[in-house]
């Protein structure tokens, strides 16, 4: 009878202790999204546009595992299934162990560490889209040709913050990974690897001044012609060589952003929006210069703090590295924050397309953001 009681008492302990420690877990994970929805006018000479749009929708999950670990999985929902560009994907999934402040090391697929604007919320980062030089010189929509990778790949970092002043305030950060190259979603193709890697000093609250390197390679698989006619195929790779001067300055709800990147490299003549279709086995050149460019200057003004805010932005992008061919957006705006998880942006842009017959044109662009 003591016996029967005993393994009775010893199964309730078990089960309790399993139970509390399922508890521990599930209570360390944390679902959280948010949502971007657009308006937007252009008057773009033969391509005008006025329409409503679902811009993003993001679901992700994170926790912790023993307080050493760190892990999320996100996920983007919009446009439809047969495009890398528009359709539901895996666009966050990694681990990272955090223990220490001054090393901390992260492996899978996550944001590249090039530029400050790339890391950035799309809500909090403050205009109607990410400037165009981190879009095309950052693996967004990138010049190369690769898919759309929203700044990302895959890959393995290496990251901390040292120096601590007499506050306990660290000096100095650095960040350098190593990564396919490829963009989100996707394994190596030419056996070669991205070198990626930043470093910025903090020597006042809220002022970082940092420097970025990229050398790496983008790389297909297929059929192309050699200038003198010739047919090849097999795995094409073009060298890729980057780097970004970058300054912010946040105090008392002010922001302050500037950033100039600078990129040399040969590019495929053709964007891959979909893995099925005939652009992603071609592996042909364009004709457009090795060389491109850009810079953008932010200003974001508190009205009343943490609920009202004017902006401007001067985003400046040159394909080719020469003003012929440059795009410039003239912006100015305005966000209302009725809650922390819910608010409202207005933004007009005046814009200098040098490429186009009418190079000037207006955009008109409203969302409504909200967090969960």
């Amino acid at each position: 009878m003591k016996k029967g009681i005993l393994i009775a008492l010893i199964a309730v302990s078990l089960t309790t202790e399993a139970q509390e420690k399922q508890n521990s877990w599930f209570n360390n994970i944390k679902l959280s999204g948010y949502g971007m929805t657009q308006y937007q006018y252009s008057s773009q000479e033969n391509a005008k546009s006025n329409t409503f749009n679902l811009r993003m929708l993001r679901l992700s999950l994170e926790g912790r595992i023993k307080e050493d670990f760190y892990w999320k999985a996100q996920v983007q929902l919009n446009g439809n299934t047969s495009t890398l560009g528009s359709s539901p994907r895996v666009v966050d999934l990694f681990a990272e162990w955090q223990r220490y402040t001054a090393i901390r090391v992260k492996i899978g697929q996550f944001k590249r560490p090039f530029s400050f604007e790339n890391p950035l919320h799309p809500i909090t980062q403050g205009f109607m889209s990410y400037s165009q030089n981190v879009q095309k010189l950052a693996g967004f929509s990138d010049r190369t040709g690769a898919h759309p990778s929203n700044g990302r790949d895959i890959g393995v970092q290496l990251q901390g913050d040292i120096l601590p002043n007499a506050s306990g305030r660290n000096l100095l950060h650095y960040q350098v990974g190593v990564f396919n190259g490829q963009g989100i979603n996707t394994k190596d193709v030419d056996q070669r690897k991205d070198i990626i890697g930043g470093v910025w000093v903090m020597p006042i609250k809220g002022l970082r001044l940092g420097m970025f390197g990229w050398e790496g390679s983008i790389a297909r698989k297929g059929k192309w012609k050699e200038a003198d006619g010739t047919d090849h195929s097999g795995v094409r790779s073009l060298p890729q060589h980057r780097y970004a001067i970058s300054g912010e300055y946040i105090t008392n709800d002010w922001t302050f952003r500037s950033e100039y990147i600078h990129s040399t490299g040969k590019m495929f003549s053709t964007t891959i929006t979909n893995t099925n279709d005939d652009n992603s086995k071609n592996c042909a050149l364009s004709a457009t210069r090795e060389k491109a460019d850009g810079y953008y200057a932010v200003v974001i003004a508190p009205i009343i703090q943490k609920k009202l805010h004017v902006k401007a932005r001067y985003d400046i992008y040159r394909p080719t590295a020469e003003w012929s061919t440059s795009k410039t957006f003239y912006e100015v705006g305005a966000d209302y924050v009725f809650h922390p998880n819910f608010l409202i942006n207005v933004e007009y842009a005046r814009v200098n397309d040098r490429s186009l017959a009418k190079p000037d044109y207006n955009m008109i662009d409203v969302e409504v953001d909200f967090k969960f």
